[in-house]
């Protein structure tokens, strides 16, 4: 009946828009004392700050944000999208395709979906508007696109999930390369698909030469070289996540020096974003954790996993089930606060079931991907409609062709773990 209680008032506090953090911290806060008194929850609110601060892995999270930053202050993903554009725009929807290698390539070397849509919104957007795209087709690109930050390292979500399941984060990191790539593939195919059903939405392409091909890769080294430097040295061995996440943040940092944007302002107002953003996810993992005491100490996760484990039903069955009710959660909440709500909860079921927590971690985040461009939550079509003034709805309408093809990724990436589990079988 607490535990009823507990989630009832957890459901109202995030219904009538209180924080994340407060709305978990305050839940498993007045559980606790109802559970066990004012020492249990004196003694956790006296403890749970710095054990969740005092984390080496913690560190990964505004390094990553920071470098995010720095190469967004560079002009780096210009570079990407002219780029991608010269090699892939002579095709019919070119544009749009090169908007998804731009988006896989800026994913690469930031790891915010958000800051990912803002930046391609930006850049190809208004270009592709001016050569005659549709402007439902052209929004819709630019807001999947954007999402896969969430999935290409370095993923904050993929750290996140890595922290909370007590996971390798290097693993999930090398897990997401794969993944990624069918994602930018997909997205490619359906732009393909849909200028093929609907010649008038997008214009012919313009051919260029080999010379000026080739000449363009030259503006794209920098980001191979910030990629190897992450994804690289975490495959090889050669560096944590955590001290990768420093070697990213700095080589990220002489990028926007060399391109002479980096100036006492511009270094202040990247220091600053950077702060802000950390201290939220630290303190929605707080709250989390808070929360979490009072599920762990009352057996919900013991009893739940005893109940689906007992169901008549295939373990794949049940995970699918379970991946309904993140679609679904999508919807409505933000990506992260889902993480963190829910995995602490459901990733001992999915161990009970026998399945890889990596190959999860990987698949949760593929799906949270989906909850960012669906109404009405729908983070990434909300930033390209505050940049380009379009209305919601053409947007949302652009980017459904993106779903679907999205839900058939994840069936893929569910029927075949290897997929995903193959490349960090093969790290050092």
């Amino acid at each position: 009946m607490l535990v009823l209680a507990v989630l009832s008032l957890l459901g109202i506090l995030l219904v009538i828009g209180l924080p994340v953090a407060f709305a978990m911290a305050v839940s498993g806060a007045i559980g606790l004392y109802f559970y066990g008194g004012m020492p249990i929850l004196s003694g956790i609110l006296n403890t749970t700050p710095l054990t969740t601060a005092n984390s080496y892995e913690m560190i990964t999270i505004p390094m990553f944000i920071l470098m995010a930053e720095f190469v967004i202050l560079s002009g780096i993903a210009s570079d990407l999208f002219r780029a991608a554009t010269i090699w892939v725009g002579r095709i019919r929807g070119g544009v749009a395709m090169a908007t998804a290698i731009a988006g896989a390539g800026f994913g690469a070397i930031s790891g915010s979906s958000t800051a990912a849509a803002a930046t391609l919104a930006a850049t190809s957007l208004p270009e592709m508007i001016k050569q005659g795209y549709e402007p439902k087709l052209a929004g819709g690109v630019v807001a999947i696109s954007g999402t896969l930050a969430m999935l290409i390292p370095p993923s904050v979500a993929l750290i996140l999930y890595g922290i909370l399941a007590d996971v390798s984060i290097s693993k999930l990191l090398i897990g997401g390369v794969i993944p990624g790539l069918i994602v930018t593939m997909a997205i490619i195919l359906t732009v393909w698909v849909l200028v093929i059903l609907w010649p008038g939405s997008a214009p012919k392409g313009h051919t260029y030469s080999f010379t000026e091909k080739f000449a363009s890769l030259k503006r794209v080294g920098p980001m191979l070289v910030l990629f190897l430097a992450i994804t690289g040295t975490i495959y090889s061995g050669i560096a944590t996540p955590t001290e990768a996440s420093g070697i990213g943040a700095f080589i990220a940092m002489l990028l926007a020096v060399k391109e002479r944007k980096l100036t006492p302002a511009t270094l202040w107002i990247a220091l600053r974003n950077s702060a802000q953003t950390s201290c939220m996810i630290l303190f929605i993992i707080l709250g989390a954790h808070i929360f979490g005491y009072f599920v762990t100490i009352t057996r919900v996760t013991n009893d739940l996993s005893e109940w689906v484990a007992a169901l008549p039903l295939a373990p794949l069955a049940i995970m699918g089930l379970i991946l309904v009710g993140y679609i679904i959660l999508g919807f409505f909440m933000d990506q992260i606060a889902i993480l963190i709500l829910t995995v602490p909860v459901v990733l001992p079921i999915i161990l009970k079931l026998g399945f890889d927590p990596v190959w999860f971690g990987v698949i949760v985040v593929v799906t949270a991907e989906v909850g960012m461009v669906t109404p009405p939550l729908g983070m990434n079509v909300f930033v390209v409609a505050r940049y380009t003034r379009r209305p919601l709805g053409e947007l949302f309408r652009g980017v459904m062709p993106h779903v679907w093809a999205h839900l058939v990724v994840i069936a893929l990436l569910t029927l075949f773990p290897g997929l995903i589990l193959w490349l960090p079988s093969t790290m050092q």
